[in-house]
């Protein structure tokens, strides 16, 4: 079934491209979120009159995902653990705690955005992606540090 998009949706496609999908995805998911609409004549008409809008606010967006990955690119923040013997981490480092001290240095990123496989559990340096936006991701560096003992 052809559908055509009203947002970006990932792995799909971008707002105003037409796409092939399984009838039931776009009718049980798609078109009653109000993600997709039905090709149809009177559709395709307003689609051709939002072009221009829907071309401008993908460029839009295009621009905030590359300013985002500027500010993120070449950055390394540092988590400080509790360890025990031989330099094992009590518990794991997640992307909820990768979110929270990028939210501490002052830039906002979705917990979903980053893509930690599964959550650091040894000390030292690892890459972590995030997706800035629609395919274009990041990379940052996240130390993992003993903690202190007097904290």
């Amino acid at each position: 079934m052809e559908v055509i998009l009203n947002k970006t949706i990932d792995n799909l496609g971008f707002e105003g491209d037409i796409v092939q999908v399984k009838p039931g995805y776009a009718r049980n998911f798609l078109i009653p979120q109000k993600m997709a609409m039905s090709v149809t004549t009177e559709n395709m008409a307003r689609l051709q009159q939002e072009k221009e809008a829907i071309k401008a606010r993908l460029e839009r967006e295009r621009k905030e995902a590359e300013g985002l990955a500027g500010k993120l690119s070449g950055v390394t923040i540092q988590i400080a653990r509790r360890v025990g013997e031989e330099n094992r981490l009590f518990g794991s480092v997640t992307s909820a705690d990768v979110a929270a001290k990028l939210a501490e240095a002052g830039i906002t990123v979705e917990r979903k955005a980053i893509l930690l496989n599964d959550p650091i559990k040894t000390i030292g340096d690892t890459k972590v992606s995030i997706r800035v936006g629609y395919q274009m991701t990041t990379d940052i560096t996240v130390q993992v540090v003993p903690e202190a003992v007097g904290d």
